[in-house]
């Protein structure tokens, strides 16, 4: 535990906006139903993204539980950073076609990610994560004030 004070909003700001411009790899967590469609439940994997300032880019086979769960149930729940300095995420996902992509897109995602699934045999999808809600904290003296986006909003 530490004895620092906690973070004010806009500081909490400020960290949480360097580790989405600069982190690599992300926790995404789906949902999916056991049947039928595929899906195979709850399922969490670490993927690279690409955050464009509004919201973030993954990409994943298709045929994978993620891609499948992403497909059938656009809810996704993210988690960057350590256990005592995390920044989570609640948001939807969409599914974005290689064709549809911004032009430039593909090659940001692989400078930064060192990864592009646009050369690979089995057929990737890219997801577009908009964030619905941020938190984020360090410790326990953290908690409150954990709210850093609310309604696809940022506060303060």
């Amino acid at each position: 535990m530490t004895s620092a004070p906690p973070r004010g909003i806009d500081e909490r700001l400020r960290d949480t906006r360097a580790r989405l411009e600069d982190d690599i790899d992300v926790w995404v967590a789906t949902a999916g139903h056991a049947g039928p469609t595929g899906s195979a439940g709850a399922h969490l994997v670490p993927l690279s993204f690409l955050w464009d300032g509004t919201a973030f880019l993954v990409s994943t086979p298709r045929s994978s539980v993620t891609g499948r769960n992403l497909l059938a149930d656009g809810r996704v729940r993210l988690a960057l950073g350590p256990t005592r300095d995390v920044v989570v995420v609640d948001g939807t996902a969409e599914p974005v076609d290689l064709a549809d992509l911004a032009p430039g897109t593909g090659d940001a995602f692989e400078a930064k990610t060192g990864f592009d699934p646009r050369e690979l045999d089995e057929p990737y999808q890219y997801f577009l994560i908009r964030p619905r809600r941020v938190q984020a904290w360090r410790e326990a003296n953290e908690l409150r004030g954990r709210h850093l986006m609310r309604d696809g909003r940022w506060l303060g």
